[in-house]
């Protein structure tokens, strides 16, 4: 297992690798122009802030997937939001999804390969949903011989060097295993090593021996040869893990990974953020401009900000946009009433109702209680998370119910999913770029009441300090 270590500075994580790969990813595009589509299964609405342009799903009927099939977009998202759910209810939405997309496939004539999208700071729920989404293929005909996990998220500086994952902090690349991520109430774990984490997750049925590492070297200086040959070698679902720090050793993988699929290879991918950008064709792009986003804002009279996520880096972001926004309301759920059946309902209309009122005049949040309520059990927290959220989107869509929002940012994973999918009953959307660099997923709904009106997805545990004001005055701008 992975021995606890201090922050190292990055020039020591990364002073004897090999010097970057340059691949351009109009390359990628071409190569990838014939190639079967991506469908992403997204555990939470965060992996679609590297993209631009790209169909996103919150729901998975046949004609929904057929839908996505049609656009012409090299990859689509469907947010299954699996990370709130119990093991067996993630399992069952996996294998609903699977089953439709490939009724969708055949009715479109439309080849796919499938991408779990996951945490780059690896909570969620593996190898579980991988394990579902094998058996699935299997049953068509379609087994793979091999998942190819790639946590890499570059923008938010989650970069694996020697098969170790590694997350950049103020001090210098911290093992993730040491973060506060790995402390997860029902994610938790100890390794860093992807090998040892493999090993871990599937109580030892993958040693991390058995575990392919493809390392800097390979993608590097043996490049997309290199690596396909490796892919080619996977057998019977085995696993390899990947090293990327940057967007290049990405591209150098989907090329890699379109070959060896060429020669027959079937892969299914455990991914973050990054590697969907890169098996898309896409370069990182710029935040939206002031201009672009006043083409998006919807007509209302100011926006909305949900705040569920509550980890330390979101309570900071809060903090500061209170120092810098001084023309706020804030309104608070308590988690204690919010978990009180007597109270619950009777506070949520309140907070609402009061909320609706203010969007006339200010830019409102409403947020859960900072303090953390969790239980000896893992499930049980998941359940207290799930019922938290749940009252946060109904007061969400009580409080859109009464006034339209100008824009609605919702920041945390659970939180956004929920946000989208019960609170302004988004079925499609198109993620239309970031608001701030590789972060910051804006989303355009195409259908239900929330046509029109910004969302911007924003997860718990990214950006700096800074950030939630930043995009606040981005938004703002555009007015």
């Amino acid at each position: 297992m992975s021995l606890p270590r201090h922050a190292l500075p990055e020039s020591e994580v990364l002073g004897n690798v090999p010097p970057v790969r340059a691949v351009a990813p109009a390359d990628v595009a071409a190569r990838l122009r014939t190639a079967p589509r991506l469908a992403v299964l997204d555990d939470d609405p965060t992996g679609t802030q590297t993209v631009k342009d790209v169909p996103v799903l919150t729901t998975w009927t046949v004609d929904d997937l057929r839908w996505a099939l049609r656009q012409d977009s090299p990859a689509f998202f469907v947010l299954t939001n699996t990370r709130s759910l119990a093991p067996e209810d993630a399992a069952a939405r996996n294998r609903e999804v699977a089953r439709a997309l490939h009724q969708a496939s055949e009715a479109e004539d439309v080849p796919y390969v499938i991408a779990s999208r996951g945490d780059s700071t690896l909570r969620g729920h593996f190898p579980l949903e991988t394990d579902v989404l094998a058996q699935e293929l299997e049953a068509n005909g379609a087994a793979p011989d091999g998942v190819v996990l790639v946590p890499a998220y570059i923008e938010a500086g989650r970069l694996t060097v020697g098969s170790t994952h590694w997350m950049r902090t103020p001090d210098g690349l911290l093992p993730v295993g040491e973060s506060e991520f790995a402390k997860d109430a029902t994610f938790g774990y100890a390794a860093s090593s992807l090998p040892e984490w493999v090993e871990e997750k599937t109580a030892g049925r993958v040693p991390a021996a058995d575990v392919l590492r493809i390392t800097l070297t390979d993608l590097r200086t043996g490049g997309p040869d290199r690596v396909a040959r490796l892919l080619a070698g996977l057998r019977d679902g085995a696993t390899a893990v990947v090293d990327a720090v940057c967007d290049d050793d990405l591209r150098v993988l989907a090329l890699a990974a379109a070959e060896a699929e060429t020669r027959g290879t079937r892969l299914l991918y455990r991914v973050g953020p990054s590697f969907v950008r890169a098996r898309a064709g896409q370069s990182a792009h710029p935040p939206l401009t002031a201009p672009e986003l006043a083409g998006l804002r919807a007509e209302g009279d100011h926006g909305l900000i949900v705040v569920g996520s509550h980890v330390s880096l979101t309570t900071r972001q809060l903090n500061r946009l209170r120092e810098d926004v001084t023309d706020l309301t804030e309104f608070e759920l308590d988690v204690a009433r919010l978990l009180d059946p007597a109270a619950r309902d009777a506070h949520i209309q309140e907070t609402a109702t009061a909320a609706a009122a203010a969007m006339g005049t200010s830019d409102t949040v409403v947020r859960t209680t900072r303090a953390v309520v969790t239980a000896a059990d893992p499930d049980e927290s998941l359940a207290i998370s799930r019922s938290v959220s749940a009252a946060l989107v109904e007061t969400v869509r009580l409080i859109t119910a009464a006034r339209r929002p100008a824009f609605v940012v919702a920041k945390g994973g659970i939180t956004s999913s929920d946000t989208a999918t019960h609170g302004l009953r988004i079925r499609r959307a198109w993620a239309r770029g970031t608001l701030l660099p590789g972060i910051v997923s804006l989303w355009q709904p195409t259908d239900g009441p929330a046509t029109g009106v910004p969302y911007i997805v924003f997860a718990g545990n990214v950006g700096d300090e800074d950030a939630l004001s930043d995009a606040l005055t981005l938004l703002r701008s555009a007015a």
